[in-house]
């Protein structure tokens, strides 16, 4: 039976439903979207990767926004959903923030996995092509990587070098957003 990792670059994927008109709440079905995706193979691994925000003392909308993150974290933890949460963090630069260290965290994570067995196919969500390296990295070492995108915006960098792509449409996805 395949073994599959599933990689989920959280701000990306929050942005793609978004764009899409999908209300992302912290009780989207992460894991089953991930079964989903494996159809029928062996789920090994399920990771969702995301900038963590700070809130500033005083300031509302970060505190705001920091107690949702909590609220998803917890439910990405949860027994029901069992997905690792790995953390970059988000850095201020003249106002405009950027999350640091995301990619990094999922790069290591599917190399690791590959060298050391984990899975036989990664299945990718992110449109980031920052991690095409990686993606070639980790054919080499024989394993198949997936790319799932989003069909109003698809990564056709990524495409070029994966072993199989999924572009999403919003119907596809409505079951997850509970």
């Amino acid at each position: 039976m395949d073994k599959v990792a599933v990689f989920i670059d959280g701000s990306n994927f929050y942005n793609k439903l978004k764009d899409v008109g999908i209300r992302h709440t912290p009780k989207f079905d992460y894991r089953g979207l991930a079964e989903w995706l494996a159809h029928g193979r062996t789920l090994t691994y399920c990771g969702y990767y995301i900038g963590v925000v700070r809130a500033k003392p005083g300031d509302a909308k970060a505190e705001a926004m920091k107690n949702q993150q909590v609220n998803l974290f917890n439910n990405l933890q949860s027994k029901r959903q069992r997905i690792t949460v790995q953390q970059g963090y988000i850095m201020e630069n003249h106002g405009v923030y950027h999350e640091k260290g995301v990619d990094v965290k999922i790069a290591v994570d599917m190399l690791t996995g590959a060298y050391e067995g984990n899975y036989d196919t990664a299945i990718l969500l992110s449109s980031d092509t920052d991690l095409i390296p990686v993606i070639q990295k980790v054919r080499v070492l024989g394993k198949a990587v997936e790319y799932i995108g989003f069909a109003h915006r698809p990564s056709f960098g990524l495409q070029k070098h994966v072993t199989l792509s999924r572009l999403l449409i919003r119907t596809e996805l409505e079951p997850f957003a509970l």
